[in-house]
């Protein structure tokens, strides 16, 4: 069992303060509105948790695995659209250049990104390919020392409000081995802009919008890696982002929780709290040992990551579990409500409807099975 160290509760009692005095008061106008907060996140940044993995030579706040799942899960119990947009940015833009960026280029753009003061997105998915990334059609064609990149990514979190993006092009034909090539993108080249945002069911205050290449002249000294490592790199990226996105559903589901649980002992029936019923005990019951067995194997793929070793299999377990789990918690905790948890002035029906993400998120349930599947059936 996991038992924070006394510096890593002064820290996550540090996020809970800030989650409560800066976030809670604005989480259903930023929904409502979607409205994603960027001066919010400059604010994050100056705690260092724009940053949370990345070591303090590079200007970040050289943290561990360990404390990055409790600040996501923390942000995520006030607001998971805020904790999705943490996570995101840690975790696939930032992390990517921290793990394939050669000395020059950490140096010019981790200390940016862990400032806060620049937002990061990350570009893999696209309209027609889907979890099929081999068959992109973003394409990098070489010309001198330039690359032109031609294409566009959608589900982009930050598309708009990014300043810098890692997106993933096709340098090869399609289908064929080592086929991707990373770069890093500068919002102000000429040819790369946005789409529109998409209006969303849920996680509406953490911008999702599209992003186009219209023949954006890139320096090669923005490619990442070699030529043709960039699917290696990616699947190494989403190693990390089903810990993001474990540890998002964790806090989901234990602010749904916790809400469905204050509301059990307030709310009364033929004369005492609907938490002495035995179908809300079950209920509960149920909940809490979801939550428990998701922040298990969660922390277990922070333990892993600490000790180097690899984590693929763990990391889509947890993913899997977790998200699966957040869901059904959310689903118990509008039940709990009852009538008043499809009502928009008590906090059930917002974590109900931003918890289905964490199933699709970093690749469906079903690519975690096939993750999974993959993987033991090697043994």
């Amino acid at each position: 069992m996991y038992t924070p160290t006394e510096s890593q509760e002064i820290i996550i009692d540090a996020v809970r303060t800030f989650a409560e005095q800066h976030i809670r008061p604005n989480v259903m106008e930023w929904d409502e509105a979607q409205h994603f907060p960027k001066d919010l996140f400059h604010s994050l940044g100056e705690m260092g948790l724009m940053g949370i993995i990345v070591p303090e030579e590079y200007g970040g706040a050289g943290l561990s695995y360990f404390e990055y799942i409790r600040i996501v899960d923390e942000i995520s119990q006030v607001d998971p659209s805020i904790g999705l947009s943490v996570a995101a940015h840690n975790s696939l833009c930032t992390n990517h250049i921290l793990l394939f960026g050669n000395e020059e280029q950490k140096k010019k753009w981790l200390p940016q990104l862990a400032s806060g003061k620049v937002i990061g997105a990350w570009g893999l998915t696209e309209h027609n390919t889907g979890s099929d990334a081999g068959g992109m059609n973003t394409t990098a064609v070489r010309d001198g020392d330039e690359w032109i990149i031609s294409g566009a990514k959608n589900f982009i979190t930050h598309a708009i409000s990014g300043d810098i993006a890692v997106v993933m092009t096709r340098t090869g034909e399609k289908g064929a081995s080592s086929n991707a090539t990373a770069f890093v993108l500068e919002k102000g080249m000429k040819g790369f802009s946005s789409g529109k945002k998409e209006n969303k069911l849920g996680m509406r205050a953490s911008e999702t919008a599209e992003l186009i290449m219209d023949e954006v002249r890139v320096p090669d000294s923005h490619r990442l890696g070699e030529v043709g490592d960039g699917f290696k790199q990616a699947l190494s990226v989403l190693d990390g982002g089903r810990i993001s996105i474990a540890a998002l559903s964790i806090g989901i589901a234990k602010g749904a929780y916790k809400a469905a649980k204050k509301y059990a002992k307030e709310r009364v029936q033929f004369g005492k709290p609907i938490a002495d019923f035995q179908a809300i005990n079950f209920k509960l019951a149920e909940m809490a040992t979801k939550i428990q067995a998701s922040e298990l194997m969660t922390l277990r793929c922070a333990e892993l990551k600490a000790e180097g070793k690899k984590m693929t299999t763990e990391g889509a377990m947890a993913k899997l579990f977790a998200s699966e789990s957040c869901v059904e918690v959310s689903t118990d905790a509008v039940q709990i409500f009852g009538g008043y948890g499809y009502i928009k002035d008590f906090p059930a029906e917002k974590y109900y409807r931003d918890s289905k993400l964490c199933t699709i998120g970093e690749g469906t349930s079903e690519i975690q099975k096939l993750v999974i599947a993959r993987n033991i059936l090697k043994d």
